[in-house]
């Protein structure tokens, strides 16, 4: 008895008759009475002549009968298959939550199905019967549900989920990915890792014509751009181009808390250049005026403030004393590092100070006396001083009033309005409207900070001045946890999460900068965290919710300071790890080149100037062979040009009838030509760059990424 085939679709005659199977003839003769007595040829989508050597018809197995197709399934689920390796449920787990929801949803249809199986075989059905039930019920082949039971021997039943997810994206690549000369690739890293920030196009273009002198293999920019995004993090490239300054873009700032505080702890003071030519007494020339401002750190409520020419500790000693006459004395003075709060009047003492020289002898400051403790903004940092967004109102609010029309000189040199410089507002109207700015600005309702809640930041202050320190309220008992999601966007720069008030931050949420994520939270506990995913289901990881520092929490600042300045050392070895070729090695491998002598460039079209008047161009084009303006010859060029035009008609309805696939083929071709430094036209190119735009191409190429070579072009 011949050896029977499970996985065999399609039977021949002699093939069913060798198989000796239940209920079928074995003899050949037989098996072809049995087909023309059953009339299997008249199943188009069972039966179909046989291509190859010999001819002949072939059927498929689901026309034998049931005892036979039964005895199939049964060697089918037989059969020795090799074992794969035994797989840690832990990794089979993450691979599952790494899968897009189409094939998540693919894995529950496939546990649903074979459930319904295991439920009928406990009705009292054999599998088979259940099988062959379960579908017809759920539209899929027998074979089909065999297969998937194959994929779950030996699982336990909790586990079939994780078992039956697509395994496509587990299959290692068998397309060869293009190779390149090492030396090549640490030249393109030498050229574009700088400084100097040159554009991908121009270092790929500088490396390859470096390659092609030494000999080298490079790679097309495309593929090389991609390269270079594989092996250089997106960081470290940021580092290599754009120093510590772009780096420092890479993580989100550093989030004070101020809900801890009461009014008066603490107050931070700067200076504002309001855009308003101002007239000052005496003098002719009018000029800008500065404000010096003393803003309250918990409320946010403007509490003093003195206008002048230009900042001055004289200006800042008057806002101070305003601010101890009317409210009391801070615990805490948060300033600005310029000259006008470093002096020696106000800060003298005081350790922390960084401008003018510090002496052991130096007096004693106001503020030291008076035992407030100094704290210095970061230079050039401005989400260091929180009042520089009360200024940005002062900039809208208060500068573009309409009492101030004609003197508003514009916040940018190229913004000026067209009646820049008409009028200016006398230094006493001015600080009136000020004044009454700045009352507005601390009465208006709706204020979203973490303190004032809505209130204004009068209300606020006032409701934390006449009270005691204000005591956070102890956690509410936990209640069951439940996921919720949001829609959101990562930082463009740093990839930090902003969420209902919280931020949420981790490492490797960099290479995802400026991209959409779902994010899912316990709405209970904002703090624990959130798990974020890709808009198509894809589990990317988790970011912990980054917890909020006291605002003058120095042990914090440094905590922060020191995680910034490791980073910043991983980031310097792995930037010259990657970036091996200085690029003063690129320079000299430029002026090594052999240019050999410049190459004379010849006119290859030359206009003839009679000294006469040209040609009228609406003229009939004659060709070269007819000499005579004559009926004879008039009848000549209109010949010719119909000709012309009816070889023009030919080749435009020939490129007509070209097919999407070859239109793509024909676009490859170009551009393998193109890679390669053959000769390529310029139409050619034009109809290449502008056809690469189009969805066709966009379409043929997924489609050639995806089958491959020998699928895709079949």
């Amino acid at each position: 008895m011949a050896a029977t085939h499970p996985d065999k679709i399609w039977w021949t005659t002699a093939e069913i008759a060798g198989a000796c199977l239940p209920d079928m003839p074995r003899v050949r003769q037989a098996v072809e009475k049995m087909v023309k007595r059953l009339g299997w040829r008249e199943h188009p989508d069972f039966a179909r002549k046989r291509s190859g050597k010999g001819g002949g018809w072939e059927y498929s197995w689901e026309l034998f009968p049931a005892r036979a197709r039964r005895k199939l399934l049964s060697d089918a689920i037989t059969v020795e298959t090799p074992a794969e390796p035994a797989t840690d449920p832990a990794d089979q787990h993450r691979y599952f939550e790494e899968l897009p929801e189409a094939s998540k949803a693919k894995a529950a249809t496939r546990l649903r199905t074979l459930q319904a199986v295991n439920a009928m075989e406990i009705s009292g059905l054999t599998r088979f019967l259940a099988v062959d039930q379960v579908a017809r019920a759920r539209g899929v082949s027998d074979r089909t549900i065999w297969n998937w039971f194959k994929m779950v021997v030996g699982v336990d039943e909790a586990e079939w989920l994780f078992h039956l997810a697509p395994r496509h994206r587990k299959a290692t690549s068998t397309q060869k990915k293009p190779t390149c000369s090492p030396e090549f690739f640490e030249l393109l890293k030498g050229d574009y890792l700088r400084l100097e920030r040159p554009s991908f196009t121009s270092s790929f273009r500088r490396c390859v014509k470096i390659a092609k002198a030494k000999g080298w293999a490079a790679l097309p920019e495309r593929t090389a751009r991609r390269r270079l995004d594989e092996l250089v993090p997106r960081v470290t490239q940021v580092f290599a181009r754009e120093g510590y300054m772009g780096l420092a873009k890479c993580f989100p700032p550093q989030t004070r808390d101020r809900t801890s505080m009461v009014a008066l702890e603490g107050v931070n003071a700067d200076c504002h250049k309001f855009d308003v030519f101002v007239q000052w007494p005496g003098e002719a020339i009018p000029s800008r005026a500065q404000i010096v401002a003393f803003q309250d750190l918990y409320s946010g409520k403007i509490l003093s403030w003195r206008v002048d020419h230009n900042p001055n500790k004289v200006a800042v000693m008057a806002a101070f004393g305003d601010l101890i006459e009317d409210y009391g004395i801070p615990r805490h003075c948060l300033f600005d590092n310029g000259r006008e709060f470093a002096n020696k009047w106000l800060t003298g003492g005081a350790k922390t100070r960084f401008r003018f020289k510090i002496r052991d002898d130096d007096p004693l400051g106001v503020l030291t006396l008076l035992g407030i403790k100094i704290h210095w903004a970061t230079p050039a940092h401005g989400q260091a001083k929180p009042i520089e967004r009360a200024f940005r109102d002062f900039a809208d609010d208060i500068a573009k009033d309409p009492r101030f029309a004609g003197a508003y000189v514009g916040n940018r040199p190229d913004a000026k309005p067209e009646n820049y410089g008409s009028k200016a507002i006398p230094v006493e109207d001015f600080v009136r409207v000020v004044g009454e700015g700045i009352v507005d600005h601390n009465a208006r309702l709706g204020r979203r900070t973490d303190t004032t809640l809505g209130r204004s930041f009068d209300e606020t202050f006032a409701a934390s001045y006449a009270t005691a320190p204000i005591r956070k309220a102890s956690d509410e008992q936990r209640r069951l946890w439940l996921m919720g999601q949001e829609v959101l966007t990562l930082h463009k720069t740093h990839g930090r999460l902003s969420m209902l008030g919280n931020k949420y931050w981790s490492d490797w949420m960099n290479e995802f900068a400026g991209q959409k994520v779902v994010a899912r939270f316990d709405p209970e506990d904002l703090h624990a965290g959130t798990y974020l995913y890709g808009l198509d289901g894809a589990f990317m990881g988790f970011a912990a919710c980054e917890e909020k520092v006291g605002f003058f929490d120095a042990v914090g600042a440094k905590d922060h300071s020191r995680k910034i300045s490791r980073i910043k050392r991983m980031e310097r070895k792995l930037r010259d790890e990657l970036r091996p070729m200085q690029v003063d090695q690129v320079a000299a491998h430029l002026d090594g080149l052999d240019r050999g002598d410049a190459a004379t460039v010849e006119a290859k079209v030359v206009q003839p100037d009679f000294g006469g008047k040209r040609q009228d161009t609406a003229t009939p084009m004659r060709p070269a062979f007819i000499e005579a303006s004559t009926p004879e010859a008039d009848a000549q060029v209109l010949s010719f040009q119909a000709k012309f035009q009816a070889e023009q008609a030919e080749q435009e309805a020939s490129q007509a009838e070209e097919t999407t696939r070859e239109r793509y083929l024909r676009a490859l071709e170009v551009a393998r030509r193109s890679e390669a430094g053959e000769r390529v036209g310029e139409q050619e190119m034009r109809w290449l760059l502008g056809y690469q735009k189009t969805p066709e191409y966009r379409g043929e190429k997924h489609m050639h990424e995806d089958f491959g070579d020998e699928a895709f072009l079949k």
